[in-house]
């Protein structure tokens, strides 16, 4: 079976869909904690424009529970699962820091892309495990874990410097461990340990992390900082995500991580037609 694992085109803007196959990620929109659920979400994310399909079994909110590694494997899984029966073809990734699931994954699955919240920090295998199994890897700027992390708010520097900072250093660390460069993506982290002008800040300096040469994936779909800042509720953010997320595909972002895959996959359309891009037109 052929596994689609593409490179990826900081030039041509790809769109993520969240498949969060738990019962407790910060936006209910987007739980799907049964098989039939699952299915569902899948089918609808290709339909609508999805390139990847990131599956995760441990919601990585503020202050989550801690979850075992094998319920976290059982629920992806079942995304896996799910993603394979759809389209044999679609790039996968599964958002985990645990090696174990990664190798399970494989195992079973085929590659896939790593997405790892902590870019290897909570778990001392992970790195030298993608490196091994050559897979794409995504890290992530965090500090603490999910549980700790918004009580971790606090750099020495701006938060663009930091978080550019950190990924120089840990970009040496992945290429030590094996880790090819052309297989890494930057993730800044937006709300994890970091507040809402944080946040905002770090949106406002992305460009400087793109600047880094690696494909940078913007993960802010619903967040606090946008509800908050509106003073309205996750799920009546979708307007603020899609203003944010053209943002970020200005400054260079080459992955949206999303829950409403047709609003991404339409502004990455506008935004390829707006820089001047040849767009294949269809008409109604």
């Amino acid at each position: 079976m052929k596994h689609n694992m593409p490179a990826i085109d900081p030039a041509v803007p790809q769109v993520m869909a969240i498949l969060n196959v738990t019962p407790d990620s910060f936006y209910a929109g987007s739980r799907t904690p049964d098989g039939d659920a699952v299915a569902r979400r899948v089918r609808e994310a290709l339909d609508e424009g999805a390139s990847i399909i990131d599956v995760g079994g441990y919601s990585s909110r503020p202050g989550a529970d801690e979850v075992s590694p094998d319920e976290e494997w059982r629920r992806v899984r079942l995304g896996l699962a799910a993603v394979r029966q759809a389209d044999p073809d679609v790039a996968v990734s599964v958002d985990t820091f645990r090696s174990g699931v990664v190798r399970r994954a494989v195992a079973e699955f085929g590659p896939v892309i790593v997405n790892d919240i902590s870019a290897g920090e909570l778990d001392p295998d992970m790195l030298r495990s993608v490196a091994e199994l050559d897979l794409p890897y995504i890290a992530m700027h965090m500090k603490g874990d999910p549980k700790t992390m918004q009580s971790l708010t606090d750099y020495r520097r701006d938060i663009v410097t930091e978080v550019v900072g950190y990924f120089r250093s840990r970009l040496c660390d992945m290429e030590q461990a094996g880790i090819r460069r052309g297989r890494i993506i930057l993730d800044p982290g937006f709300g994890f340990a970091k507040t809402a002008a944080q946040n905002f800040e770090l949106l406002a300096g992305l460009h400087r992390l793109c600047s880094l040469g690696c494909p940078v994936l913007a993960g802010l779909s619903r967040k606090s900082m946008i509800y908050r800042t509106l003073g309205c509720t996750p799920a009546e953010s979708l307007a603020g995500t899609v203003a944010l997320g053209w943002e970020c595909l200005r400054q260079g972002a080459a992955i949206l991580r999303v829950h409403d895959v047709r609003e991404a996959a339409d502004s990455v359309r506008l935004f390829r037609a707006f820089r001047g891009d040849t767009i294949q037109t269809t008409q109604p």
